[in-house]
């Protein structure tokens, strides 16, 4: 059986102490009454929740799986009424607009939410999770009259959303979809087709599932520029805001999954289902980005949810398993063997795990601080700067958090020797769990291109510029601190050699067109690596501050911080070669060859 205690004394220090977030934050219009009380409210009431609802329904909730019978899908046991305490509690709703009823809550908050749910139970996490990318979409392109009907009861948590992109023909190139929508002559569409691997695309803790579905009209132009979004409601919503008859919209399936076995992933028929148009006609994929954005973050949420809870359980078990001698002497002479946190390898293990999850989630913190900003700063060239590194960092995030978060898992089962690999310890679980955050939500070599072939070009190069611009600013900060050179210098040394590998990237990808493809994966992994080290020198700085209040956390942070400068940071080094070996080690070989 796992346990999980949710982190809030680093949660707290990295909202507080290193991006002093109350200041940041309550500066912000709407914002004003966002204390640190408000906070550290909002995360003991999640952690709370977490800890004792959630998580207990974790391995449970794996073993049983959901159910799919007479066309309807029913969630593990306990799940339902897990459900109800979650979105009574006003859960669902945390950052949406008050005027829909939720509580306009910063959208930094929800990252933390979404850790702590993710590490507790990731696969009940995508029922609300899947909520929240189809608010935001409704909120910023649906009409008044569609806000009106769908966004208080998906506020309120009474109903769900879900995201019906794929088909069984076609993944991430969506210019490929086949769904059509004829229209009506009313304002309404006919929508017709099928999805798959729809995550929370139907269950029985509430009673009306809201799609977003991607579908051609009869004049759509070919390819990706021929897409519109489509409102589907499972069931029709009656005048008075009853729900009313079943709409053509049915599950076909569900999905037999290596993992988040308690979360249903639905295929969706779609049979002329009555459905309304989200934005402007054939500009559905900019509409639907809006949610993959907000998603793409909560997948990196979800990766770095389960590092933490492997870390968790893999170090309790490596200070209670008793096995060998530590290599300078006997630990616990009186005990037959020590246990096995004194073996140098065990440590490595443990210590790459944790500093990798602690940067990574101030990282991950820093991102939705800066969606915050760029949604609410009265200054615009603020907005702009805010929004190009949310931007940035976005692929980073999530490709970065569950890439991290797969390896992690794994070492940290590892740590369990043979007792890993049994469902009893649980930790085989969480591998297979976390092994759908590299691959949904777009494949972390999506994200990875998207890096190298977008980013990288916008705006003349703008956001890698704004990159450069704010991490040369702490270097030139912290350069005359002789306490801080041992972080400072491996950081500035990695943001050198980034800065020069993009430069090398951007002019030989001139000469060979396959240049980005092949090294996309190793560019964003020494990206990500940087952003990771910027984040150490931060929180160091905050840590370096307090080391004399006698208080062992920030010695701790200080120990762990000088682990990722020495033995995760020069991973740089190699990738920077990996990079420069361009494309030919893959594509040389003529394909009759493989």
């Amino acid at each position: 059986m796992t346990t999980y205690t949710a982190p809030l004394r680093d949660m707290r220090f990295v909202l507080h102490e290193v991006f002093a977030a109350e200041k940041t934050l309550t500066a912000l219009p709407g914002f004003e009454d966002v204390t640190a009380d408000v906070m550290d409210a909002v995360l003991e009431e999640c952690a709370k929740l977490c800890q004792n609802v959630l998580h207990p329904l974790n391995q449970s909730g794996d073993q049983e799986g959901c159910t799919f019978k007479d066309g309807q899908v029913t969630a593990p046991k306990g799940f339902k009424d897990a459900y109800k305490q979650y979105s009574e509690g006003g859960w669902c709703g945390l950052t949406a607009n008050p005027d829909f009823g939720g509580q306009g809550l910063p959208e930094a908050l929800d990252y933390f939410v979404a850790e702590m749910v993710g590490s507790a139970n990731l696969s009940f996490g995508l029922y609300p999770g899947l909520s929240q990318g189809t608010m935001l979409a409704i909120a910023a392109h649906a009409t008044d009259d569609l806000k009106k009907v769908y966004m208080p009861k998906l506020v309120s948590g009474e109903w769900q959303g879900a995201m019906n992109l794929t088909e069984p023909h076609c993944g991430s190139d969506l210019g490929l979809l086949r769904t059509k929508a004829a229209p009506n002559g009313d304002g309404t569409y006919n929508v017709s087709g099928t999805k798959i691997f729809i995550s929370a695309g139907d269950s029985d803790l509430v009673d009306n599932v809201v799609h977003l579905v991607l579908a051609r009209l009869p004049d759509a132009p070919e390819g990706s520029r021929g897409i519109s979004l489509f409102l589907v409601p499972k069931m029709f919503v009656n005048a008075d805001g009853s729900l009313g008859a079943r709409n053509a919209v049915s599950v076909g399936s569900i999905e037999h999954k290596m993992g988040i076995k308690g979360s249903a992933t639905c295929v969706m028929n779609f049979d002329g289902a009555k459905g309304w148009l989200v934005g402007q006609p054939h500009k559905g994929l900019a509409c639907m980005f809006t949610m993959m954005n907000k998603e793409r973050m909560f997948v990196g949420a979800q990766g770095i949810s389960q590092s933490e809870l492997a870390y968790q359980n893999a170090v309790t078990y490596a200070k209670d398993r008793m096995q060998g001698r530590a290599a300078d002497g006997a630990k616990y002479p009186n005990k037959s063997a020590d246990p096995i946190i004194v073996h140098a390898d065990i440590r490595n293990k443990l210590l790459y795990a944790r500093s990798v999850v602690e940067a990574q989630r101030a990282l991950t913190l820093y991102a939705h601080m800066q969606v915050d900003i760029s949604h609410r700063h009265p200054d615009a060239a603020t907005r702009e700067r805010a929004d190009d590194m949310a931007g940035l960092l976005t692929p980073i995030a999530k490709a970065g958090g569950s890439g991290f978060g797969s390896e992690i898992t794994n070492l940290c089962l590892q740590v369990f020797g043979g007792h890993g690999y049994v469902r009893e310890w649980g930790m085989e679980q969480m591998v297979r769990d976390v092994r759908i955050t590299e691959i949904y939500e777009g494949t972390n070599t999506i994200q990875s291109l998207d890096l190298i072939g977008r980013k990288l070009g916008l705006g003349g190069g703008r956001l890698v510029k704004g990159f450069m611009a704010e991490t040369d600013a702490v270097v030139s900060r912290l350069q005359g601190r002789n306490d801080l050179a041992e972080f400072v210098g491996p950081f500035k040394d990695a943001r050198a050699k980034l800065a020069a590998c993009t430069q090398w990237i951007v002019e030989q990808s001139q000469k060979d067109p396959n240049l980005r493809s092949a090294v996309s994966n190793d560019y964003l992994r020494m990206f990500a690596l940087t952003c990771m080290a910027w984040m150490w020198v931060l929180m160091v700085e905050s840590a370096t501050a307090k080391k004399d209040s006698g208080d062992s956390f920030y010695d701790a942070k200080l120990h762990v911080g000088r682990f990722f400068m020495t033995k995760v940071l020069p991973q740089i080094a190699s990738l920077d070669g990996m990079i420069r070996a361009g494309s030919a080690p893959a594509m040389n070989l003529p394909e009759a060859l493989f």
